[in-house]
């Protein structure tokens, strides 16, 4: 846990999706992450569903990312996040998924909606790094006990 003078900072449980291996970009985002002072867990590169939602009933972070590099985002995003939706205890969980979410390249409305229905919270498909900052920056910081 990341505290400060009994100030306990938000917790990042941070995903590849179950069918994309990269590495890279979990590990930009861990690093940037605990650059703004958070704790991050970073589950890695081709996570199964069951193994994020284990992950996050046990860790409860304050925030759940979800990156995907090649194109099936969307696919698995959806997948995954009406599994963790499924479960009362992460109702209040933030969650978000970013990244490329198809494969052909283009800004899809109809997938980012499906993807917002389904149970993110934003999504991050346009590397709007300000915006993705802010949000994390509104993430409720608590007293350690």
């Amino acid at each position: 846990m990341n505290s400060t003078h009994g100030i306990h900072l938000p917790s990042v449980l941070i995903t590849g999706t179950s069918s994309d291996a990269h590495t890279w970009n979990l590990i930009f985002l861990q690093l940037l992450l605990e650059e703004w002072g958070h704790d991050v867990i970073n589950l890695g590169p081709c996570a199964p569903d069951e193994l994020v939602l284990r992950s996050a009933l046990e860790q409860r972070p304050d925030l759940l990312v979800v990156s995907s590099v090649n194109g099936h985002g969307h696919q698995d995003g959806l997948r995954l996040v009406r599994t963790l939706r499924g479960r009362p205890q992460l109702a209040a969980t933030t969650m978000v998924i970013g990244g490329k979410l198809g494969t052909d390249g283009l800004r899809d409305l109809g997938q980012l909606r499906r993807l917002l229905d389904a149970g993110y919270d934003r999504v991050f498909d346009d590397g709007d790094v300000a915006s993705f900052h802010a949000l994390v920056s509104r993430l409720p910081v608590r007293a350690a006990s």
